[in-house]
């Protein structure tokens, strides 16, 4: 059984269409009906004839002179508006007895009242037949009734991820019930026995799916009937008025005046029938009201404008100057994070991530960069016979000297202890072997003062070239190969540079280059 049956079944109690409501219908169906046969059904109920009477009477429809019987309300405003009235007294009436936890039945009722009094007038400003859009608007959302009465706590659930997300109501109702309001509500009406041309169109009502053409018209109006009876019940959004001046002007080449005399009668009318429909009013009021509370809001702000302005120039002041000092904190904070706190030079991750950038730039490019490590000689026995702060300067000498020597672009980094490390971009290993020599050849004329003593330190450098066309290199085998060479250098006599190519770290002998 489909989720909609669910509702209709018998499974869920749902109100009996009034038998009023039947006779009315039936009567006004015969092709031959008069308007004393439609009057003596309204006036079999009392209080029934006594509300279409007031309604008829109201100020909504403005007749000249006063209506004292049904029969001369059907002629004068003729039989679809008198049974709309009568059908709409009798539905609400029923409908408004049933209890249903934790729902604000007065603002559903104000709402619909509010959607049919549009429906009407929007009808008529765009001159297009509405013979029976004030009832097809007040019940548009009576599936909306049905369903949070059959499971209320679930139904709530609809309302609270209809305020956090955005996802339409039938959306929502579909992703919780597997169906929506508008099937609901136009099923029951069609039990109820209601006329097609009033149940179908509510099926379609929020145009999520493009309706019969028959019924397009019918369901646009419906549309910007929500639309201001949303804008007067609480929301007062300017987007919806936009809206609907939008669609009046596009669709039906309305605009100016006209619609801002609709927007203005809409609240008007509709405060002039919640009497007749026991509804209280709320928080609705004319249009024109808000404006002028707005105006009023605007005009207390003009008064401290100008301080205001000196105000927001001084704030943006301050925030730009906070903003470039939180920059320059963050950059700072960013190369402390970056550099090896002794000498100044990139650290081990600086190290790794420069790795990762070169070898991708490499791929990408196919351009062969190149890899140089080095130790200090000896490192351990000048710390022992000078002390630390003297391995220290050392240290701060030798990057001195390797920071004047290499490129810019060259990136160079402390790996560890006395082990540092320069990536050389787009570099062939002849010309790094070149590079490796200079740099050794600096440091080993380099004359560190260490009190009264002279260190003279020394270097092993190991080169190692990246390839991009050999599909076995990696970072971690580049870095492999240049340490073997580093360690070749050591094991060879210090102070010299050695080569290790791709073919050495498969067993051939690597060259070395004495200093």
């Amino acid at each position: 059984m489909s989720p909609v049956n669910d509702f209709l079944s018998g499974k869920i109690y749902l109100p009996s269409p009034p038998a009023i409501a039947i006779k009315i219908l039936e009567t006004a169906r015969e092709d031959n009906f008069t308007f004393k046969a439609l009057a003596d059904v309204i006036e079999s109920d009392p209080a029934l004839a006594a509300r279409v009477l007031k309604a008829a009477n109201s100020p909504y429809y403005n007749l000249a002179c006063k209506v004292t019987s049904i029969e001369k309300s059907l002629a004068i405003l003729g039989t679809h508006a008198v049974k709309n009235i009568a059908l709409s007294f009798v539905i609400c009436s029923e409908l408004k007895r049933e209890p249903y936890e934790a729902f604000d039945a007065s603002n559903f009722w104000r709402h619909a009242l509010s959607s049919a009094v549009a429906a009407e007038l929007i009808a008529t400003l765009v001159r297009a037949p509405g013979k029976d859009l004030f009832i097809i608007a007040l019940l548009q959302d009576i599936g909306i009734l049905v369903m949070h009465g059959y499971r209320p706590r679930y139904y709530q659930r609809v309302f609270n991820y209809k305020d956090e997300s955005q996802l339409t109501l039938p959306e929502i109702e579909r992703m919780i019930f597997g169906c929506d309001h508008q099937e609901v509500g136009a099923e029951l009406l069609k039990k109820w026995l209601l006329p097609e041309e009033i149940y179908e169109p509510i099926r379609y009502h929020h145009q999520e799916t493009v309706p019969p053409a028959k019924y397009r018209i019918t369901t646009a109006l419906l549309s910007i009937a929500r639309d201001l009876s949303s804008f007067y019940n609480g929301s007062e959004d300017v987007d919806k008025i936009r809206r609907i001046k939008s669609i009046l002007d596009t669709d039906f080449g309305i605009h100016g005046t006209a619609v801002d005399t609709l927007i203005e009668s809409v609240a008007d009318s509709t405060l002039e029938l919640f009497s007749v429909f026991e509804i209280t009013p709320g928080t609705i009021r004319p249009f024109s009201q808000i404006l002028q509370e707005a105006n009023a809001g605007l005009s207390e702000l003009y008064d401290s404008y100008e301080l205001q302005i000196i105000e927001l120039k001084q704030a943006k002041e301050k925030l730009k100057k906070k903003t470039e000092e939180l920059e320059r904190a963050n950059a700072r904070l960013h190369e402390l994070a970056s550099r090896d706190g002794l000498t100044g030079v990139l650290n081990y991750r600086s190290f790794q991530e420069a790795m990762d950038r070169e070898i991708i730039r490499s791929r990408r490019y196919g351009k062969e960069f190149s890899l140089i490590s080095f130790d200090v000689d000896d490192f351990k026995r000048i710390n022992t016979d000078y002390g630390h702060p003297a391995g220290d300067l050392v240290l701060i000498e030798i990057c001195k000297v390797v920071g004047r020597t290499i490129r810019t672009t060259d990136c160079f980094a402390r790996c560890g202890g006395d082990e540092f490390s320069v990536i050389m971009p787009e570099t062939a290993s002849d010309m790094a072997q070149v590079v490796a020599e200079h740099l050794r050849s600096c440091v080993n004329d380099l004359a560190i003062q260490v009190d009264h003593a002279t260190i003279r330190a020394k270097i092993s450098i190991g080169v190692a070239s990246y390839d991009p066309t050999d599909a076995t290199m990696d970072k971690k085998r580049l870095i492999l190969m240049a340490d073997r060479a580093q360690a070749q250098a050591k094991s060879s006599g210090k102070n010299r540079i050695s080569l290790c190519t791709s073919t050495a770290m498969s067993g051939q002998t690597s060259r070395v280059t004495c200093g």
